[in-house]
């Protein structure tokens, strides 16, 4: 009797403890771990609300108006009757003026009033107008626009009030599977948010701008929704929307963010010192292939094998050398050309850094100091004027600095165009910004202010080498 009676209050407690451990482990799976996939129908109900409600009033609309000059498409306008009655200036092809619109959206960084949006939402307005959450419209000012990143940077009058804003978050922290809200004003339809994942990370084969590098995700973005916000579940700021793919114009779960890393740089660099000021390694190089990891004794394929060091610049100091393989920056992984470019752009300016490099098969670290790359020679800006094919275009001498803002890396010296007035000999002749013009005549050009007397007295028929990209072509003109 008295085995039996402990045999079933040993039963017993048995039963209690084990419903102790079922009561603890129902309440472990409710509460919320961000590290782990839903455990349960509670958390599946969970609602972004409470974040939302936070982040979108950072979040604004933007619509930008730009003045288009036309030339009438109609006959009649060429009739100086026709004009004499309907109006005109009396010039061929009477001038219209029509206004395009576009749409987009924008961050809040700054209680302040700072603003952040793409390069192509206001590129070319003459009006720029911020409509805030409650639903106040202001006219905003252009504090800079960096079209390498697609970013520009926005300023409101608010005096003294301090309005909503998002806080950045280190995008390196970002991985994929991490749940994102996109916030903006697709369609011109309001403020919308969507939800969804990191769908890739550093993806640099968008081909949206030069600094490559972009946060994937499948949240849906839709066009009205470039510089807007994509948020984490904490409500921070971890990119800008940019782009999407899409053959119909609507989206098809490809969305690309600028990480906020770069973000903050653009940012700080214009409401600092009014520019941005990127990081420079002073060394151009291929992305690693397979086939050329095998000839550079490699174990798998990936980053960037070094072709050419600038002297004296910041690669060359830490002793980088022709034929090393950067393969990471900062711990992090260097996968081609697009990525080193994004890390190195993206280092703290002044501060030392490490570089992981391959030489010869072995593994070795190098640390450089991150620095702006210098405008050496001065550019000479200079208007070609004359009868020639290369009046109108502007030229100036390359430098590292020019080379960089054009987002050309490589070359470091030459004469390059920078800017061609329309209707102009050089027009007509087919050149564009960031063309090196390297010979005329059998004669190499050297600076910008030798070529303009170059031009001055050559005849024709005129010889000119030109060099776009990676080719090199010769065109003649016979005058």
């Amino acid at each position: 009797m008295v085995r039996r009676r402990w045999s079933r209050l040993g039963a017993g407690a048995l039963v209690a403890a084990l419903m102790v451990v079922a009561s603890v482990a129902s309440s472990e799976e409710t509460r919320v771990d961000e590290s782990r996939a839903p455990q349960s129908r509670e958390q599946i109900r969970l609602s972004f609300a409470p974040v939302v409600g936070r982040a979108a009033p950072a979040v604004v609309n933007i619509y930008s108006r730009r003045i288009v000059q036309s030339r009438g498409s109609s006959p009649l306008f060429d009739d100086p009757l026709f004009r004499r009655f309907f109006g005109g200036d009396g010039s061929p092809g009477m001038q219209r003026q029509r206004v395009q619109n576009s749409l987009g959206s924008g961050v809040l960084v700054d209680p302040r009033g700072l603003i952040v949006t793409n390069h192509h939402v206001i590129a070319g307005a003459d009006e720029v107008i911020c409509v805030l959450s409650d639903r106040r419209e202001l006219e905003a000012t252009l504090v800079g626009s960096d079209e390498r990143t697609d970013l520009a940077v926005l300023k409101v009058d608010v005096g003294d009030e301090r309005l909503p804003f998002l806080q950045f978050r280190d995008s390196e922290q970002v991985e994929v599977g991490d749940l994102v809200l996109a916030i903006g004003n697709p369609f011109g339809v309001g403020q919308t948010v969507t939800s969804g994942i990191v769908s890739a990370l550093a993806q640099t084969r968008v081909g949206i701008s030069d600094l490559n590098f972009f946060i994937q995700t499948d949240a849906a973005i839709n066009p009205g929704n470039s510089g807007g916000a994509l948020i984490d579940v904490d409500g921070r700021l971890i990119g800008i929307n940019t782009a999407i793919y899409s053959r119909s114009g609507g989206s098809l779960g490809i969305g690309f963010a600028v990480p906020s890393n770069m973000v903050r740089t653009v940012v700080e660099g214009f409401a600092g010192s009014g520019r941005v000021v990127r990081a420079w390694l002073g060394a151009w190089g291929r992305s690693v292939t397979a086939d050329l990891a095998q000839g550079l004794d490699l174990k798998t394929p990936g980053g960037v094998v070094i072709e050419e060091v600038y002297p004296g610049g910041p690669a060359d100091r830490a002793g980088i050398r022709i034929g090393d393989v950067i393969v990471a920056v900062q711990g992090r992984a260097v996968g081609d050309t697009a990525a080193l470019d994004y890390r190195i752009a993206t280092l703290p300016a002044g501060e030392s850094s490490e570089l992981e490099l391959v030489r010869r098969g072995r593994p070795l670290a190098v640390r450089i100091r991150a620095e702006e790359p210098p405008e050496d020679p001065p550019r000479a800006l200079t208007l070609l004027e004359g009868a020639h094919p290369l009046a109108g275009a502007t030229v100036a001498n390359l430098s590292p600095a020019l080379a960089e803002e054009l987002g050309e890396g490589r070359p470091w010296k030459g004469v390059v165009v920078v800017d061609i007035r329309a209707g102009t000999p050089a027009q007509r002749l087919g050149l564009k910004r960031g063309d090196r013009l390297v010979g005329l005549n059998g004669g190499e050009i050297a600076t910008a202010p030798g070529l303009q007397r170059q031009a001055a007295r050559a005849r024709p028929p005129w010889q000119l080498r030109i060099r776009r990209g990676q080719e090199t072509f010769d065109v003649v003109i016979r005058g």
